[in-house]
């Protein structure tokens, strides 16, 4: 098998994100934290996974918007730079437009109030179920937060334990600490 020329496959997937032939366009992206995989429809971000294989993901996307996922690092660019002013610590809030579909309505409430905590603070698990109309589900909160599909910009690892201790993150604990560090929180 002849392998294709990189700029002959940089043209092709430039060509069809510009003809809009994508469902989701996804690139890896160098952060302090590793490697992300971050990914986008035409509505806007959908993924940032702290596991950036490719095909796993892209299986997992294609079965939420659409078969026609491709590696396109142009249409990233936005979500790259304002990722980068965020680990750069000149980013104190994301403008990124988000595309949360497949997200239930419990889950997209937490969600919703997760966007509200500000930069360099915590909340708790109980505060954020209560702030989402369910006050007795802390633990469900617990598994939106596992399960946030864009974690960094829904920022999940501003969510602590009842106690202020840091528990659970989908990347793991010391990814938390990192984050919370770079924005100032003492832990």
């Amino acid at each position: 098998m002849t392998a294709v020329p990189a700029s002959v496959d940089d043209a092709f997937r430039g060509a069809a994100a510009a003809a809009g032939l994508l469902d989701v366009a996804y690139d890896v992206v160098e952060s302090p934290l590793g490697e992300l995989l971050v990914a986008a429809t035409d509505r806007g971000v959908c993924r940032v996974s702290y596991d950036p294989d490719p095909e796993r993901e892209a299986e997992v996307l294609a079965r939420v918007f659409g078969a026609r996922v491709l590696r396109a690092p142009r249409r990233l660019d936005h979500v790259r730079r304002e990722l980068a002013d965020y680990f750069d610590g000149g980013r104190y809030e994301f403008h990124l437009t988000l595309d949360l579909a497949g997200v239930g309505p419990f889950p997209r409430a937490v969600l919703d109030e997760l966007a509200r905590v500000p930069y360099g603070e915590v909340t708790t698990y109980g505060t954020l179920a209560a702030r989402a109309g369910n006050p007795r589900a802390a633990r469900a909160v617990g598994t939106v937060m596992n399960r946030n599909p864009v974690p960094i910009v829904l920022p999940c690892h501003r969510v602590v334990g009842a106690g202020g201790n840091l528990v659970g993150y989908g990347g793991g604990l010391e990814r938390k600490t990192a984050l919370l560090r770079l924005e100032g929180v003492s832990l």
